[in-house]
């Protein structure tokens, strides 16, 4: 007899074809079936009548065999068919390719039927039971599973049952009974057993409670247990810096959101203990000068600087601006990647061995190479969705002592941000500098094409530059024949422009083919740039005055926002053309949101009641695992109380070795284990 921790190969009818599917869905062991949830349930328990079923509505009802089942053969196949009856009315039943129903079924038996009415009042296929037998499928909710090649519900459903009936007294708690009490939560075990086979619709619910206040709580707890390793890591303590000075030498005045975030990181680099703080900001709201102002508190203490940016022309834009920032304040900033010359390289790192060079701004690559810095004291991520938790761990590793700063221009909401950042301190920068124009935004059909490209013309023979985004590289005619492809666009482009300066750039291009289109498209080189999301994140074109989004429904609003951002950085009046064809309410609000506002934690907050967490994260970039349960935006408030729980409870069992804590000990192990394995 299999127990809880055995393999799944141990329980019945599972062969080599279903193991192996098990393991492509993450299921090793009979354990991990247990919070292996359902994705949808079946409410199977409302029992109908024969003349009150509608063709093509699922419904359960139960009936008696009026005829002995016959097996026909027609062209190779076999029908089993008979009749079914209840007082009210008949129907014609048929099976397909189940012979084994003529022998199973016999005349006057009373059976439990699931499934829906076909035409001519027929019935084909259904689900069944016999009156007689426990309700499994039929006369109960029943569970849906998310299933793979060679699995079927049933064979999924049997081993979670098999996986609740072992879990009965041989799982430890992971809750403590005290917090089950004060937050009235059901016990571990009825919720798995309910989750699974819930027993009424009000079991399941309270069932998903206490497993959603779980989930919280214990990624709560690994947040925690993150930052509380940093929190007690020492630190270079850094101090002497004096922020009027350094606001007085820069060419604009800073906002006051950009002076708190200045304060707040000032705070945690003279606290004795290692930073780790993120910098949230729109696009354009000025997150660098919180990146240089910590820099120059840093030099001023004898310690150096790498700076991360996601590509190698970004790292050449961090360079100059931050030169510009600094430039009076005698800060020598250098640049490390992998485009340079050897000997270019050679001498930027004989420069930061011998001290000479304060700050380097470079790839990822550049904290891999810790050894070049003679007194590495603070790294700088710009980190571009990129840099989860994962990472930030693995950095934290690498630099002992060395304070983290992680900037991101992706608005998050904040019940998001308490996962995807639970192990930072965050400050957020809320407001844009002054004078900067917001970007006017209009969506239009393609029937409008002719007064678009009139409008481009007008904005090129003013001298502006324009953005021209599609959602695919090339045509597909077969499959997508109304989207834009950026190729076949820059072709239609040309002959529709043939004096303009036209450049297509994509993603399937090497990275140094789009770094050398950027310059041009920075140098006034190019007068419409075709791209795909590329250019999402990427360098500042302050003469760019028109963003124009093909296709536009096939983009989240944040990634619209993020596009938008590309224009409106300089001293023009810029523009955002959304094209859309998609009919439809829902499409149209969507696109609404983006043309009342440009404030981009609003689009997210949107965005993510639109899309959910799943689809807002795209891949798993926070690098914990996946909620499998809970969800931030649906269970806020669950959110909210189970991270105040899990922070109480660890001033009480901060390295959780009391008795009651060895069932959630357990389980953060093995998160923080998989976190660790994720690690690149």
């Amino acid at each position: 007899m299999p127990d809880i921790l055995s393999p799944i190969t141990e329980l019945n009818n599972i062969g080599k074809q279903r193991a192996a599917g098990f393991r492509r869905l993450g299921l090793e062991k009979i354990k991990d079936l247990l919070n292996y949830f359902p994705r949808a349930y079946e409410d199977r328990t409302k029992i109908a009548l024969i003349a009150d079923l509608q063709e093509g509505m699922p419904a359960c009802f139960h009936a008696y065999v009026v005829t002995s089942p016959v097996l026909h053969r027609i062209r190779g196949r076999e029908l089993v068919k008979f009749k079914i009856a209840d007082d009210t009315g008949s129907l014609n039943v048929t099976f397909f390719n189940a012979s084994y129903t003529k022998s199973a079924i016999s005349k006057e038996d009373s059976l439990y039927f699931y499934g829906k009415v076909g035409s001519g009042r027929s019935l084909v296929n259904p689900i069944y039971e016999k009156s007689t037998d426990p309700p499994k499928k039929t006369r109960r909710i029943v569970p849906l599973y998310r299933l793979t090649s060679g699995l079927s519900q049933y064979t999924v459903s049997s081993a979670a049952e098999t996986a609740v009936k072992l879990a009965k007294g041989n799982i430890l708690p992971v809750l403590p009974e005290e917090i089950e009490k004060k937050e009235q939560l059901c016990d571990q075990f009825f919720a798995y057993k309910n989750v699974h086979f819930p027993e009424s619709a009000e079991a399941l619910s309270v069932a998903r409670r206490r497993l959603i206040f779980e989930e919280f709580f214990v990624l709560a707890i690994c947040l925690k247990r993150l930052r509380g390793d940093r929190e007690y890591k020492v630190g270079n303590k850094m101090q002497g810096f004096d922020p009027e000075a350094f606001y007085s030498g820069l060419p604009f005045a800073p906002t006051a959101a950009q002076k708190k975030a200045i304060a707040d990181a000032y705070s945690d680099l003279s606290s004795g203990r290692a930073m780790a703080r993120l910098i949230q900001g729109d696009v354009g709201s000025g997150k660098t000068l919180v990146a240089a102002a910590c820099i120059l508190l840093a030099k001023q203490n004898g310690k150096q600087t790498a700076f991360m940016a996601p590509t190698e022309i970004l790292a050449e834009q961090h360079e100059r601006t931050l030169n510009n920032l600094l430039a009076k304040h005698n800060v020598k900033v250098g640049r490390l990647t992998g485009g340079m010359k050897a000997a270019e390289r050679r001498i930027v790192s004989e420069k930061l061995r011998s001290g000479e060079i304060d700050a380097c701004v470079g790839t990822h690559a550049l904290i891999s190479e810790t050894t070049l810095f003679s007194s590495l004291g603070l790294a700088i991520t710009d980190e571009q969705h990129r840099f989860g938790v994962a990472q930030r761990a693995a950095l934290a590793k690498k630099t002992q002592g060395v304070h983290v700063l992680v900037m991101s221009a992706t608005p998050i909401p904040r019940t998001l941000a308490l996962i995807m950042y639970g192990d930072l301190d965050v400050s957020i920068i809320d407001e844009m500098p002054p004078g900067r124009l917001p970007v006017m935004t209009h969506t239009i059909k393609s029937s409008l094409r002719l007064r678009l490209n009139k409008f481009i013309e007008k904005q090129v023979g003013e001298g502006r530059q324009v953005f021209v985004v599609c959602p695919m590289v090339e045509d597909n005619p077969e499959l997508m024949p109304d989207i834009k492809s950026a190729e076949q666009h820059t072709q239609e482009l040309k002959q529709r422009f043939p004096k303009l300066r036209i450049e297509c750039m994509h993603g399937r291009m090497k990275q140094r083919e789009k770094d050398e289109i950027m310059k041009k498209m920075a140098a006034g080189e190019i007068d419409i740039l075709v791209s795909t999301t590329v250019v999402e994140v990427g360098i500042d074109i302050p003469n760019a005055s028109l963003m124009i989004v093909e296709n536009a429904e096939r983009f989240g609003l944040s990634q619209l926002h993020q596009l938008r951002g590309r224009v409106g950085r300089g001293s023009h009046k810029s523009y955002c053309i959304l094209v859309s064809e998609v009919e439809g309410q829902i499409a149209a609000d969507r696109l609404k949101i983006m043309t009342n506002t440009n404030n981009g934690f609003k689009i997210a907050e949107e965005d993510l009641k639109i899309r959910g967490p799943g689809d807002f994260f795209g891949e798993r970039q926070h690098g914990l695992p996946e909620m499998l349960i809970a969800d931030p935006v649906e269970d806020t408030q669950l959110l909210y109380r189970a991270k105040s729980e899990a922070e109480r409870y660890l001033d009480y069992d901060p390295e959780l070795k009391l008795p009651q804590s060895m069932g959630l000990k357990n389980r953060v192990s093995e998160i923080m284990e998989k976190t660790e394995g994720s690690l690149s």
